[in-house]
């Protein structure tokens, strides 16, 4: 808090006490809350050694214009010590759209690479042995679509299947929520959901298949609490729609991961990483029955907190970033994506990027983080939080559990409702000062500081389209045509989609065209009014 704050709180509202001691944890039972690492409840870490095995992976999140733009960024990044990529897409492609769609116009490439068809992630990953690297793609409603196109792009290269490893999001339950970019219903969402996690589970078993969000909450206001506890719901719902496909608990979960923020109030972020291990592994062995300690284990990416970078004093944010990402690894992340200092500006220039993976470099190698388990373990307060945050988050999965679950939930816009208000009190203690952001409402300066920005061609979207006219002149559109029924007839039934869609691209049909398909099938959704 502020200054001038009374009561120091944390982000979830919990009073700070000026000291802690042994009567903090007074119903503290290490035995069964701490374990050891690796093992149930996984509140000190997923692996028993966690750092001093192997250090986290270092992922860049980057994509911008075309393909060949970004692979250039990727080998760059590469170059520079990425141990892990991660690809953003834009907006048409997050939204199901080809480049050439009236509604793309103005945004293509714009946040993220435009992927239209087979022959954009051939372009994408030119020159880039995927048996060896792990990729992570950020996208959700479509999800399934691009990783068939990767799988296909691997095969063309030369790379069976089951030797690419990585993540997609596929997470769309979230964007009901928090981000808007949903194409379909809830319902055959969660079908094509599952049919991804049976899918990969027997053709792409080094593929986890989902990446559960609580990033894309924490950045539209949610609080830390609300941030696992909404996305151990979606999670919860996840799982579910595979069991009731008939799919074996253990026979998915295992590929599970999960998506976090890692903001700047370090000590309280540590504690909800940390409780929300211990929260999904009692879920998901005494909830979902999972027996298999993968299955128990959460798993998770983080991303440092875009929302608390700021446009004033953009070199401030160095400082920012370099906290998130301790939180981070303190809390024991899998993975890291460290954000760029200018990311308040525009996309991040070759020399922000390499500054922001620096950071993580500096943290796994010039600091003593890595060199044991857990190293807040222990601490009046870390525990105190820790349970404090557990607590409140199983009081809202008890909640939604009694609306009906996370979709009913969301149908009511409770999630994205108890959001709104966190973000609007948070927004009410900066305009009072009572949370102060250096630079912003304390500390400024009349100093114009406008650092060197990467700038995308607005003409980027007539190549896209003369590459679309390209592919459809060469391939085969009766094959084309079949293919694209065939998903029809998949989508009308209850056979697995994946197959049909895979043929379909494999013949290379667009993006586009795949979703209109479902979209004629299973509708598009519109939000209620209650939000």
């Amino acid at each position: 808090m502020g200054e001038g704050a009374q009561e120091p709180t944390t982000v979830s509202g919990f009073p700070i006490e000026a000291v802690y001691g042994p009567d903090a944890l007074a119903d503290f039972e290490p035995a069964t809350s701490l374990g050891e690492p690796g093992t149930y409840p996984f509140t000190r870490g997923v692996y028993p050694t966690m750092y001093r095995g192997r250090r986290w992976t270092m992922r860049q999140y980057a994509g911008m214009s075309t393909a060949e733009e970004s692979n250039r960024r990727y080998k760059y990044l590469l170059e520079q010590g990425t141990t892990g990529l991660s690809v953003a897409f834009d907006l048409p492609t997050q939204m199901g759209y080809d480049s050439s769609a009236a509604i793309a116009d103005g945004e293509v490439g714009k946040v993220g690479v435009a992927i239209d068809t087979v022959e954009d992630m051939k372009a994408l990953f030119d020159g880039i042995p995927l048996d060896q690297v792990s990729t992570s793609m950020t996208i959700n409603a479509p999800a399934s679509l691009l990783l068939l196109m990767y799988q296909i792009a691997g095969e063309e290269q030369g790379v069976a299947p089951g030797q690419l490893r990585g993540t997609i999001q596929n997470d769309v339950l979230k964007e009901y929520i928090a981000r808007g970019t949903y194409i379909y219903p809830p319902a055959p969402s969660l079908r094509i959901i599952a049919d991804t996690f049976g899918y990969c589970a027997e053709h792409l078993p080094r593929f986890n298949t989902i990446s559960i969000s609580g990033y894309h909450m924490g950045e539209a206001g949610a609080t830390p609490v609300q941030e696992i506890a909404f996305t151990l719901a979606d999670g919860i719902a996840y799982v579910q729609a595979a069991i009731d496909a008939g799919l074996d608990v253990d026979a998915f979960a295992p590929r599970l991961s999960f998506f976090f923020v890692a903001r700047s109030t370090l000590l309280e972020e540590v504690a909800k990483f940390r409780a929300a291990r211990r929260l999904w592994a009692s879920i998901m062995r005494d909830r979902f029955g999972a027996r298999d300690p993968k299955s128990q284990m959460l798993r998770f990416h983080t991303q440092t907190a875009g929302v608390q970078l700021t446009a004033q004093q953009p070199e401030v944010n160095l400082v920012r970033v370099a906290i998130q990402a301790l939180a981070a690894t303190l809390g024991g992340t899998q993975s890291l994506h460290t954000n760029s200092y200018d990311e308040a500006l525009a996309l991040p220039t070759e020399k922000s990027a390499r500054l922001a993976l620096r950071t993580q470099q500096v943290i796994a190698h010039e600091t003593d983080v890595p060199a044991t388990v857990d190293p807040l373990a222990g601490s009046y307060l870390i525990e105190s939080l820790t349970d404090r945050i557990e607590a409140e988050a199983r009081g809202y999965l008890q909640r939604i559990d009694d609306m009906g679950g996370a979709v009913a939930a969301i149908e009511e816009g409770y999630q994205k409702g108890e959001i709104e208000r966190a973000a609007y009190e948070l927004a009410k203690d900066v305009d009072a000062e009572r949370q102060i952001v250096v630079g912003v409402n304390r500390y400024r300066t009349d100093e114009e500081i406008t650092p060197d920005l990467q700038r995308i061609d607005e003409s980027i979207r007539d190549g896209q389209i003369a590459r679309i006219d390209r592919v459809k002149a060469e391939r085969d559109q009766a094959g084309v045509d079949t293919a694209l029924d065939e998903v029809r007839r998949a989508a009308e039934g209850d056979d697995n989609l994946l197959p049909p869609m895979r043929e379909a691209l494999r013949r290379r049909a667009t993006l586009q065209e795949v979703c209109d398909v479902l979209r004629d099938e299973f509708g598009a959704y519109v939000p209620s009014e209650t939000f």
